[in-house]
């Protein structure tokens, strides 16, 4: 595939018109890096400066430096179904050595659909995913096409962790002998790590590192190194977790929301043996795309948890100590599906409204 290169919509961050966001840390600007997206749903920076953009439909985007827009071509085939496509992306500490560029997507196998995590080698001049291969392919999915997850994190000693929704099929995200509702760990290579809590355990998936999720979108690393994670839940009990080896998070046990049908769910907000979110919402907000903060630009927001909603049009910010919620709101933050941290400590995001990368600034 010859992969198709144009100029970007908006090129350059100085070159779009710069709005005002009120916080608690003053007046911030937030700044339209590109837009034109289609449903956009990750974004990440490259080291030289350019960024890739996942649209769900199936297209990885690079912005190049120089100011030009490239499909990438050798993207793998996703399923656009439902709330599947092309998900995550993940791009390793060694990325100038590895040109390695880790992809989350729907795929079909068999009768079913499931959540997949795949590599490719970016060439050089970035156009293209050399010799894409798939490491990991969720065991017994659904035909269910919504709760993939699914969001992509290197952890500190160079593993992978990987979100899994419980594809609507809630009683599974309790049962070990599949990856519904998990937090898998595996290898870059896709091997299976011999100190994940499952391994040996007869029946148990080796992956799974953490269970009983509902559909956590939403991933990050705090500046120590443990992994966070947002997911939905039903009519309230969205949720923020610390997340630890071999934990049972409760779903659909125990919940503090309720079922659409405003039905109570399962046993109510606490059984021995399951954890408790470190914050939950009620009434829901849609959590996506997370990112905590290492205070480069705004010290006073170091460790924050900064989590973008899909409901609400804002993005909310929880203090990394207290979880006291600040929520940044705009006319830009319409359905925020991705946040991250921009290479000097800037915060970008993607609206799924507007189809369009953001920064803001002090």
């Amino acid at each position: 595939m010859t992969p198709k290169i144009a100029l970007f919509s908006i090129v350059l961050a100085v070159a779009a018109p710069a709005c005002a966001l009120e916080s608690s840390v003053g007046t911030l600007k937030i700044t339209k890096i590109a837009d034109g997206f289609d449903e956009p749903w990750a974004v990440a920076p490259l080291p030289d400066g350019g960024i890739l953009v996942s649209e769900r439909g199936g297209t990885l985007i690079h912005l190049l430096s120089d100011g030009t827009r490239v499909n990438v071509a050798g993207v793998p085939e996703v399923v656009d179904r439902g709330q599947g496509g092309l998900l995550d992306i993940m791009i390793p500490r060694d990325f100038e050595e590895s040109r390695e560029v880790y992809l989350s997507y729907a795929n079909r196998d068999g009768d079913s659909y499931g959540t997949a995590l795949g590599l490719g080698k970016l060439n050089t001049i970035g156009t293209e995913l050399v010799g894409f291969k798939r490491i990991f392919q969720q065991a017994a999915g659904s035909t269910q096409a919504k709760h993939f997850g699914s969001r992509i994190v290197e952890a500190h000693d160079g593993t992978i962790f990987m979100t899994i929704g419980e594809r609507g099929e809630r009683p599974e995200a309790q049962n070990l002998q599949n990856h519904n509702g998990t937090v898998v760990r595996l290898r870059r290579s896709g091997v299976v790590p011999p100190d994940n809590p499952f391994v040996g355990m007869p029946g148990a998936e080796p992956e799974i590192y953490s269970y009983g999720h509902r559909n956590p979108q939403g991933a990050a690393l705090d500046l120590k190194g443990n992994l966070y994670i947002s997911e939905h839940g039903a009519q309230g009990g969205d949720e923020v977790n610390a997340i630890t080896a071999g934990a049972n998070y409760g779903w659909p046990v125990i919940s503090y929301g309720r079922h659409y049908s405003g039905a109570k769910i399962g046993e109510g907000t606490a059984k021995d043996g399951m954890e408790q979110p470190v914050h939950y919402w009620d009434p829901s907000i849609a959590p996506s795309g997370m990112m905590i903060y290492s205070g480069k630009l705004w010290p006073e927001w170091t460790g924050d948890i900064f989590v973008g909603s899909l409901k609400f049009d804002m993005i909310s910010r929880l203090d990394g100590e207290t979880m006291a919620e600040e929520r940044l709101s705009a006319p830009e933050t319409g359905r925020v599906r991705d946040v991250v941290e921009g290479p000097n400590g800037e915060i970008w995001f993607l609206s799924v409204y507007d189809g369009a990368l953001y920064e803001i600034t002090p």
